[in-house]
């Protein structure tokens, strides 16, 4: 079929089939944004899951409804190289702008303190050139959230922030995504003004997207954060989700899916969001006609584990060190060591570190290097201590395939 015409291209279509599945993900938020904005306890939200199961896309989504619903909203994406006052000030500046607040004085009083806040991201000694400059065109409003300590400042920043858009009824939204890579300073921090402004009752939500282990990250940090955040798993589509992803967007240039492509597709896929639209739009391109077959969906497997085999898992595979490949193969080998014994893995593969070293005829100490690399990388992730497990789905299989 015309692959000009693809609906499974990446930003074809009005709705990606990442998205398919998680409306009660997006009921539930129209109800926490209605209870905030009238001044009702609600916590904020943190999503986590495997990478590839679409939690960047319904944090999207998520933050589309906030608009919709008159918040003021910014979005960031964490990275273990910066710290948290440049982007949550980028954040909370976009947001208060969209708050359409009616007193300008009382604006631009905001927009001082983020700069203060943003300010001191710098020493007070750095030279000028040295200084990160926010591009808010206010004066800064010394003493309010610019004491150094990042916990205080936050606090006070989100105070500030909360009560102006309770005077107008509505609320701040701050969305990050890859929050498992915030400094440990700075998601205490972060819990600390959840956790403040929740007591305040002031209309401000966090919605976090991270890894399976970023609930740990938290409650590591603070002791009460299981009580400051409703956790919701973002995991594979069901059959139904995954047959709604592929239909509808086929329906939409009058084409469709039999029965039996949609089942060698779910089979190929595993429900994964990614997977299904990598698979899709190969599939879509060496369909010559509508019903799309199962046939089609055999002849189109080879190029779509290809495609992901570059972009998805290698792309990955690359970025880690030689010693750190050496690890990630023993993962693979161990889980298939144990899949051969008739052990049911998860799709993350956990396994014991210590049968790792095994693997390997190693001590686990020797390992820690490449296991903290990988940890930082975001290849893997500990859910638990003692065991590791691949962040992509289906990564050790990738691994096995390839020797």
């Amino acid at each position: 079929m015309d692959p000009i015409m693809n609906p499974y291209a990446p930003g074809a279509g009005q709705r990606p089939p990442e998205l398919a599945g998680r409306d009660e993900q997006l009921r539930t938020f129209e109800v926490v944004l209605e209870r905030i904005a009238r001044g009702r306890p609600e916590r904020s939200i943190v999503l986590t899951g495997l990478r590839g199961v679409g939690k960047t896309v319904l944090l999207n989504a998520l933050r589309s409804a906030a608009v919709r619903a008159g918040w003021g909203s910014g979005k960031f994406e964490a990275r273990p190289d910066q710290g948290l006052r440049r982007p949550v000030s980028a954040a909370l500046h976009v947001a208060v702008r969209e708050l359409g607040h009616p007193q300008q004085d009382d604006v631009d009083h905001v927009l001082g303190v983020i700069k203060a806040f943003a300010l001191r991201d710098a020493p007070s000694n750095a030279k000028l050139r040295d200084k990160w400059q926010p591009g808010i065109d206010v004066p800064v409003q010394n003493g309010r959230a610019d004491s150094g300590d990042i916990e205080i400042d936050l606090v006070e920043l989100l105070t500030d922030v909360g009560g102006l858009a309770a005077d107008v009824g509505k609320g701040v939204a701050i969305f990050i995504d890859e929050m498992q890579d915030l400094g440990p300073d700075d998601v205490s921090a972060l819990c600390a003004a959840c956790h403040e402004i929740s007591q305040n009752g002031l209309p401000v939500i966090v919605v976090g997207a991270g890894l399976p282990h970023l609930p740990a990250v938290l409650s590591a940090s603070k002791s009460y954060s299981e009580r400051l955040f409703r956790y919701n798993r973002i995991d594979r589509l069901d059959r139904a989700a995954a047959e709604h992803a592929l239909q509808v967007p086929a329906q939409e240039e009058d084409a469709e899916w039999s029965p039996e492509a949609l089942e060698a597709m779910y089979a190929a896929t595993g429900g994964y969001p990614y997977f299904i639209q990598a698979y899709g739009k190969v599939t879509w391109d060496a369909a010559p006609q509508s019903p799309i077959t199962a046939h089609d969906v055999e002849v189109a497997g080879p190029e779509a584990e290809e495609e992901l085999g570059v972009g998805f898992f290698g792309s990955r595979f690359e970025r880690a060190t030689p010693g750190e490949r050496e690890y990630l193969r023993a993962m693979a080998d161990v889980a298939a060591d144990l899949l051969a014994a008739g052990e049911e893995l998860d799709e993350s593969e956990s396994v014991l570190t210590s049968d790792v070293a095994k693997h390997l005829g190693r001590k686990p100490q020797s390992l820690s290097p490449a296991r903290d690399g990988l940890l930082k990388k975001g290849l893997i992730y500990s859910g638990e201590r003692g065991r590791i497990a691949f962040t992509v789905p289906h990564f050790g299989r990738y691994l096995r395939s390839i020797g």
